[in-house]
Order: C-alpha cells, then sequence, then structure tokens
C-alpha cells in the first residue's frame, strides 16, 4: 500500500542502507587529507592529481544511470550487494597503488563500483518507505549519513595518515562493506520493477562516452589552456549526449524517463543538486589544502577542525524536513542557498596563514544551508518518482550530485589553479632556479617543497608569496560560489513557488 507507515524491520533495514553512504562519504574526504602525502609519494602533475581526486567521481557520474536502471531490472538488494563486494577489491588495489597511474585507474574502478551503490540504498528506501512523512525522515537521515561519513573520514583518515602511509585510507572501506554484505541479505527487502524491459546496451555506452568526453575536454583545458582537441571532446561529449537524449525518445524502455524532466520539482531540483556542489566542492578542495599547506595543520588536526562544519550539516539535514512541514519547499531550499551564499563570502575574508576562526565558522553556516538543500531536492525527486522506476529516478539525483561534485573540483579547481599560477608566475624571485620555479607556479605543494630547499631569507620569501596566491584562489573560488547560489536562490523561489508545505497537502 502506497501510505501504509513503515515498521522497526525497515527503520533497521535503513540503518544497514547508511553503512555505503558514510563509506563514499568518507572516502572523498579522507583522500582530500591524503593529497599532501600522496603528492609526495608519487609525484604527481597537477593534471593528474585532479585525476586522482575527480576519476572516482567521474566514473560514478558516468556509471549512475546504467546502474540505477540496471537495479531496477535485476534487483536493488542484489546490485547493492555485488558493488559492495567490488568496491572492497577496489579499495585493495587503490590502497598499494605504486604510482598515479595506478591509482586514477583504481580510483576509476571504484567509481564503477560505488555507482551500484547510491541508487540502489536511495531506490530501496522510496520503496521501504510509502508514507511522505516518515519517507521524508528516511531521506534526510540518508542524507545525515553522508554528513556523518565526513565526519568520520577525516578523524579516521587523519589517524591512519599519521600512523601508516597514505594508502591505508583506502582499507577504511573494506570492513565497511564486509559489514554490509554480512547483513544486506538479512534485513534488506529486494525489489525491481516487475515490467522492465532489457537493458539497452548501447544506451548504457553513450551515456558513459558522453560524460568522459566533456570531461575530458574540461581536464585538457584546466592542464594545457583551451585548444582545438579540448574544444572537439567538449563537442563531441555534447553530440554523444544529443544521440543518447534522442535515443531515450524512440525506445520502449529507455534508460531515463524524460518525462520526469516534465515536472518542475524534479527538473529544478536536479538542477539545484548539479550547482550547489560544482560551487562547494572546488572551495572544499581548497580549503582541506589550505588547513594542512598554509595553516601548516597535521592530517589529524586538520580532521578535528572539520567535525563543527560536518556537525551543522547534520543539523540542517534533520531540521529541513521539519520546517517543510510548514512552510513551502521553495523557501526552504532558497533559504538554504542564501545561507550557502553567506558562507561563501566570508571565506573571502581568509588572509594568508591567519582566518582559522572566520574559516570553520563560514563552512558552519555553507554546511547547514546545503545540507537543507540537498534533504529537500532529494525528497522531492525521490517523491515524483514511481515506484517502480525508483532506480532509475535515484539514479539521475546521484548522477547530478556526483558530476557537480567532480565538474566542481575540475572546473572550480581550474579556476583557482589558473589564479594561482597567475599570481606565482610574476611573483616568483628571479634568484629561484628555472627547474625550480616551475614547480612552484605549478602547484602549492610544489612550491612549498621548493621553498625548503632554498637558502635563508629566499625559501621563506618563496613559501609566503605561495601561500598568498593559494588564499587569493580559495578567494576567488568562494566569490564564484557566493554569485552562483544566490542566482539559483532566486531561480528556485520563481520555479517552484506553486509547491506547498506537506501539512498543505492533508
Amino acid at each position: 500500500m502506497e501510505n501504509s507507515r513503515a515498521t522497526r524491520r525497515e527503520w533497521i533495514g535503513l540503518a544497514v542502507l547508511t553503512l555505503p553512504c558514510l563509506l563514499l562519504a568518507m572516502d572523498l574526504t579522507v583522500l582530500y587529507l591524503a593529497v599532501p602525502s600522496l603528492s609526495a609519494d608519487l609525484n604527481p602533475s597537477s593534471a593528474q592529481l585532479l585525476w586522482i581526486v575527480d576519476a572516482y567521481g567521474f566514473m560514478i557520474a558516468g556509471s549512475l544511470i546504467t546502474m540505477g536502471t540496471l537495479g531496477d531490472r535485476i534487483g536493488r538488494r542484489r546490485l547493492l550487494l555485488i558493488g559492495g563486494g567490488a568496491f572492497a577489491v577496489a579499495s585493495s588495489l587503490a590502497a598499494f597503488s605504486t604510482s598515479a597511474e595506478m591509482l586514477i585507474a583504481t580510483r576509476g574502478l571504484l567509481g564503477v563500483a560505488g555507482a551500484t551503490l547510491m541508487p540502489s540504498t536511495l531506490a530501496l528506501i522510496r520503496n521501504m518507505f510509502h508514507d511522505p512523512d516518515q519517507r521524508s525522515t528516511a531521506i534526510s537521515l540518508w542524507v545525515t549519513s553522508f554528513t556523518v561519513g565526513n565526519a568520520i573520514g577525516p578523524l579516521l583518515g587523519g589517524f591512519m595518515l599519521e600512523h601508516f602511509w597514505w594508502g591505508s585510507v583506502f582499507l577504511l572501506g573494506v570492513p565497511v562493506m564486509a559489514l554490509l554484505l554480512a547483513l544486506g541479505p538479512v534485513l534488506l527487502p529486494e525489489s525491481r520493477d516487475p515490467n522492465a524491459g532489457r537493458l539497452d546496451i548501447a544506451s548504457a555506452a553513450l551515456s558513459l562516452a558522453a560524460i568522459l568526453a566533456v570531461i575530458y575536454g574540461i581536464k585538457r583545458t584546466a592542464s594545457e589552456g583551451f585548444s582545438s582537441a579540448a574544444a572537439a571532446a567538449i563537442a563531441g561529449g555534447l553530440v554523444i549526449g544529443f544521440v543518447f537524449v534522442h535515443r531515450q525518445r524512440r525506445l520502449r524502455d529507455p534508460i531515463i524517463d524524460l518525462d520526469l524532466f516534465r515536472v518542475p520539482a524534479f527538473s529544478t531540483s536536479v538542477g539545484t543538486q548539479l550547482i550547489v556542489l560544482i560551487a562547494i566542492a572546488g572551495a572544499y578542495f581548497f580549503t582541506v589544502q589550505y588547513l594542512q599547506l598554509v595553516l601548516g595543520l597535521p592530517p589529524l588536526r586538520a580532521g578535528l577542525w572539520l567535525l563543527p562544519p560536518t556537525v551543522a550539516g547534520m543539523f540542517g539535514s534533520m531540521f529541513a524536513p521539519v520546517v517543510a512541514r510548514r512552510v513551502r519547499p521553495a523557501l526552504v531550499m532558497s533559504g538554504g542557498l542564501v545561507m550557502a551564499a553567506v558562507g561563501f563570502t566570508m571565506l573571502t575574508q581568509i588572509r594568508g596563514g591567519a582566518g582559522l576562526p572566520v574559516l570553520i565558522s563560514a563552512f558552519v553556516i555553507l554546511s547547514i544551508g546545503v545540507s537543507a538543500t540537498m534533504t529537500i531536492t532529494t525528497d522531492l525527486i525521490v517523491g515524483v518518482a514511481p515506484p517502480e522506476r525508483a532506480g532509475a529516478a535515484s539514479a539521475i539525483s546521484e548522477t547530478s550530485s556526483e558530476l557537480g561534485l567532480a565538474l566542481g573540483v575540475a572546473v572550480m579547481g581550474s579556476i583557482g589553479t589558473a589564479v594561482y599560477r597567475r599570481d606565482m608566475a610574476s611573483a616568483i624571485p628571479a634568484e629561484v632556479p628555472s627547474a625550480a620555479a616551475d614547480a612552484a607556479r605549478d602547484t602549492l605543494g610544489g612550491a612549498l617543497a621548493v621553498a625548503a630547499r632554498l637558502p635563508g631569507q629566499l625559501g621563506t620569501d618563496l613559501m609566503e608569496l605561495a601561500r598568498a596566491a593559494f588564499s587569493h584562489a580559495l578567494h576567488t573560488t568562494a566569490i564564484t560560489g557566493a554569485i552562483i547560489v544566490t542566482v539559483l536562490a532566486v531561480i528556485v523561489v520563481v520555479t517552484l513557488r506553486q509547491i506547498p508545505a506537506r501539512s498543505s497537502n492533508g
């Protein structure tokens, strides 16, 4: 029954579904903390470093639509357990990577495995919780599990990085997935679309190719500047994407139900998730490095300082559904976006090697606003989709989120990197050797390594110049994020103003 209320078994099952969510959040945050140490060990270029960070997200984004639809066909629980086992294996391979290229490849494998997890968990929630209020609470707990993972990740990751090598952070996922594999078959119900047709392999290939081609073009532009090859890759990806959409309109059993995008609640929510996460991912990428490379905090202390924002995010995701019972979703979402804009603006006030209280306060405000917005958008997306298409709808939601995170690092990271390089190009003292100057212009980590080898005041001057340039890069990404979310807040109010508060629905 669509309106039947969940029992204790469903709530216990929800606790099991949070395990892969915890892991996926941990996997991203611990990698950010590991960037300095893996950079020292594997010596990746700036382009390789960006690939190490976001290859995981890009492969997730490229595979989610296929995996969500596959779960609708073969069973969401079955796909969840298969993906859990694959994720554990890929985590072990990543932990023992011996080169930047190997780590990029294993991160890609982790992304494919991770793509099986998120749409399966959200689709199972859609089919376990039919009462709208219970489902809203379950989704807020699901979102909160990511925030808890963000909180646990820096602590466990910081501890591992201070006592073991950087690869140990990937091994944290193995026992989590073992627990999922043990409890999942007992506590989770199986669900699938009983009328699902066959999976269209050509559509799956087209969706993956479209996303990866566009990403390749963006990455090449970030590392080498705009070129005809980068433009061709982006244009080719867009053409493939058009072919994919056209094919979906002709298929009897499409991978994506395009009619969902005709519903303003669905299309606006998906777009909001994408754009918000583009804005915040770049700021987070620079902030974590700022804590360690500019303020000089060791990984564990950096992780501890990230706890207040993650706890604030938990509050935002849990409080938003309560407010949405009395206040229109558009106002809750726009209020969260305005809070995010305030947080971004505060980040522009950080100067040089100071400003830790301002930075943490800014991210507390950011986390509350973004978590509240993401909870409401996810609830709207899941509520619009029919139960039999829950996997596909969930995959679209997660695709927008993962693509947003990955594009945030690529696009916003590229903007910040360009600012850093421009500042450093005109500031490096002439006494610095040419090869060392090139390394210092490439990344902040490279600049600090060069400064440590230079004599006396010359090394100190280079270190201060690099940190100032990096702070300027952080300011630029922050003000860009503030502008983006402010415009988005207006769009949300205009497009979703007709959706009533839940209490108005009786």
